[in-house]
């Protein structure tokens, strides 16, 4: 391999290696050391505050130099509905009497989506970081062309070919190819559509083929053999997610790492019933519930994530982690506890197959 191609140059890394933006997991210190190893390390600010997440691209902006990417949810506005969050809250009230709460009397949208937050575009244009990338959809044409216009890398999630095809069409720099076997939100654009739920593989040679732009392979790429077999379907990059919980720059806590470690590892379940959006997470007794037969559809994202997150404060108080959103991709039990530096090198030593 001589010099660095084109794609990688654009973004200002020398590894085809990127760091999954993993909203509530990734910080700044986790991003900041795959960046100084050469690869792009990402933040995922979809669920933060303005405040805080101009402190996070501060913070991640003090500990490198290097290029790194902020992720944004482009998601539908929620769309509230009393009579579906009551009857939600009513198929988890077992949860919270055991959780030894009672269940709240409403559950609310934690947070906007990109699409109708002004603060957050204004605060991108202010801080102008390197790279911007979007999940669940795009945003409107006129903030991706303030945002091109800024010099910033635009980069979309695509779960199939038509997604790709909008992001192409929407002068998009860069499609993440998200397969199925991918941990964390699932960047469908309507959460309604039929979904074929195309493994990487299939995925990326699809739009390898049929679209113009690089393409970054996500979902299951856990070490450097599976880096080596994105690139030679044709893919830019690779976009690892699970693989760096372990890393103890990540905030995963205690028990998500437990369980990481652990035979649950092998169990991971697609659900909307943890988030109201079908999202990868290990097997939990809050997924089987959700999922058991004859529950009712869970509330709207991010509705539902409120039952979640408040079902789990109060059980993990009690030392119950049965209720807790813990993302990971199929590849779980392959994940690995290294510092992100190490575990960069590790990945780049298997994928040259030194």
């Amino acid at each position: 391999m001589h010099g660095i191609p084109p794609f990688l140059t654009r973004l200002g890394i020398q590894l085809p290696i990127i760091q999954a933006p993993m909203a509530g997991v990734a910080t700044p210190q986790l991003a900041a050391a795959v960046s100084n190893a050469g690869g792009l390390g990402s933040l995922g600010i979809g669920p933060s505050p303005v405040a805080q997440a101009r402190q996070m691209i501060e913070q991640t902006r003090a500990l490198t130099s290097r290029p790194f990417n902020i992720n944004l949810f482009c998601h539908a506005a929620a769309q509230p509905d009393t009579a579906r969050e009551a009857a939600w809250l009513q198929h988890l009230a077992p949860l919270f009497t055991a959780a030894g709460m009672a269940p709240p009397s409403a559950i609310n949208a934690g947070y906007q989506s990109f699409i109708e937050d002004d603060q957050t575009f204004d605060m991108l244009l202010e801080l102008c970081p390197p790279i911007v990338s979007f999940h669940f959809g795009l945003p409107s044409a006129d903030r991706i062309e303030a945002l091109q216009q800024a010099g910033i890398c635009l980069l979309a999630t695509a779960t199939n070919l038509h997604e790709a095809r909008l992001i192409e069409q929407a002068g998009i720099d860069a499609i993440v190819a998200q397969g199925i076997e991918a941990g964390g939100h699932r960047g469908m654009f309507d959460p309604e559509a039929d979904d074929e739920q195309l493994s990487t593989s299939v995925l990326v040679r699809l739009l390898v083929q049929h679209t113009r732009l690089p393409v970054i392979a996500a979902g299951g790429i856990m070490d450097g053999a599976g880096i080596r077999a994105a690139l030679d379907l044709g893919a830019a990059a690779a976009q690892l997610g699970t693989a760096f919980i372990l890393c103890p720059e990540s905030s995963a806590n205690a028990a998500y790492r437990q369980a990481l470690q652990s035979e649950r590892a092998a169990s991971t379940r697609l659900t909307a019933c943890i988030s109201g959006r079908p999202a990868r997470g290990m097997l939990n007794d809050l997924i089987r519930h959700g999922e058991a037969a004859g529950s009712p559809p869970p509330a709207d994202y991010p509705i539902a994530y409120d039952a979640a997150k408040q079902l789990n404060a109060a059980a993990s108080q009690r030392g119950n982690h049965e209720f807790a959103a813990q993302w990971a991709g199929q590849g779980a039990p392959l994940a690995r506890e290294l510092p992100a530096t190490e575990l960069v090198q590790q990945l780049v030593a298997e994928w040259r197959g030194a």
